[in-house]
């Protein structure tokens, strides 16, 4: 991974082979980002992507593998109980041009991936709500 930064946008390259997630989840605790937006484009080898389920308050999770194009990689920088949360949805498309997407859980670069990542100058928490079943976004008027 590399990066540049500009006033408080990051444009982050993750590399071949390494985890989207993971990679972000470091980079944003290192840079001590706790409020921000994340859009990315690139390609993956390797995706796991979640539909949440609010009736029975779980995930529903499938993995895929073969080439990918990102056609849209889209979240936020919050905080919870202390650590960085990152909230990642993804639309990728396959060989036939077809999309599939939801909730980014775990994907592998495979030749790499564009990030820009602006940072606020805020921190943003994030708290269970207990009828949904999500940690949802605590904002404060």
């Amino acid at each position: 991974m590399n990066y540049q930064k500009i006033d408080d946008v990051y444009f982050v390259r993750i590399d071949r082979n390494e985890e989207i997630v993971s990679a972000l989840s470091k980079f944003v605790e290192t840079e001590q980002i706790t409020a921000g937006k994340i859009s990315a484009i690139g390609a993956v080898k390797e995706l796991e992507i979640g539909l949440y389920k609010v009736e029975s308050q779980k995930y529903v999770s499938k993995k895929f593998e073969g080439d990918f194009e990102i056609v849209a990689l889209n979240g936020n920088i919050a905080i919870q109980k202390g650590k960085t949360y990152l909230h990642l949805h993804i639309a990728a498309a396959d060989s036939t041009h077809k999309c599939i997407g939801g909730h980014l859980n775990r994907a592998i670069v495979s030749a790499t991936c564009e990030v820009i990542i602006q940072k606020f100058p805020a921190k943003i928490n994030r708290k269970k709500d207990d009828k949904i079943g999500l940690n949802l976004l605590d904002l404060q008027n």
